[in-house]
């Protein structure tokens, strides 16, 4: 069965859910009703005992590349839509009661970091690499990023990632523990699916368990981050940082943010 939504490609099939973001002229950035119909579909498909495992991806060369700033109107005023958007798939991806594989094909910069890590095995191309890219454009994180990353590298590391927004390649992701396994590229596909597999064949009863005692154990200051990301992105979405580094990013040069 296939649906049809913004952005993003639905299957199930055999058990297994597959969700493709599909944008990739923009290399999957995400628009507020992508990130809202990846979280419909992971509600959607909660209740489905047919459904025994589930699988998060990109089209082409990238997983995610955040969100979508492209054509933003600076004069608008700033708004938690997409704010919310993603803080509904995270937490629909963390209460989603059958392992969700984070199959990283790419890029995962800005909020496809918080998509990727909010997935109970993140997995990733050799190729692949985690950016916070969010201070770049005079942001923060946010779709529980500050927890998420935190939870997983703790904070020190979690820290340099956030504020000097420097690329983390895939072997070193692994090295540090903010993902579960990196394959080769033209190894990448066949692995996913044999993942993937073995999760379908699995207990399903015995990993829903053990996926809600994990996270609730580590992902505690989750809904609290959700809270925090919103108030102080809310606030930073009217500021000239963020316009100077809008602006920037549109002419393709360096923000300066001591204008």
């Amino acid at each position: 069965m296939t649906d049809d939504l913004p952005g993003v490609d639905t299957t199930v099939d055999d058990g297994v859910l597959r969700i493709t973001l599909n944008r990739p002229a923009r290399m999957n950035a995400v628009k507020t009703e992508t990130l809202d119909a990846i979280a419909e579909v992971f509600e959607k498909y909660a209740g489905d005992p047919s459904v025994r495992v589930a699988v998060l991806t990109g089209a082409d060369r990238a997983f995610c590349s955040g969100a979508d700033i492209a054509g933003r109107d600076l004069n608008a005023p700033p708004s938690a839509e997409t704010i919310d958007a993603a803080n509904r798939v995270t937490a629909a991806i963390r209460a989603f009661p059958r392992p969700v594989v984070g199959a990283v094909n790419g890029a995962a910069a800005g909020v496809g970091v918080s998509l990727a890590l909010a997935c109970d095995l993140t997995v990733s191309k050799e190729s692949g690499y985690f950016l916070l890219a969010f201070t770049k454009i005079g942001l923060m994180p946010d779709g529980g990023a500050s927890a998420l990353v935190a939870a997983s590298i703790g904070r020190a590391r979690a820290l340099r990632m956030a504020l000097l927004a420097e690329r983390l390649p895939a072997r070193e992701a692994l090295a540090s523990g903010l993902i579960a396994d990196v394959y080769a590229d033209d190894e990448f596909d066949g692995a996913v699916e044999a993942l993937v597999q073995r999760l379908a064949d699995g207990p399903s009863a015995a990993f829903a368990s053990t996926k809600n005692a994990i996270n609730d154990a580590t992902l505690t200051e989750l809904d609290n981050a959700f809270g925090r990301e919103r108030e102080g992105q809310l606030v930073l979405l009217g500021s000239a940082d963020f316009a100077e580094g809008v602006t920037a990013f549109q002419e393709k040069r360096v923000a300066n943010f001591r204008r």
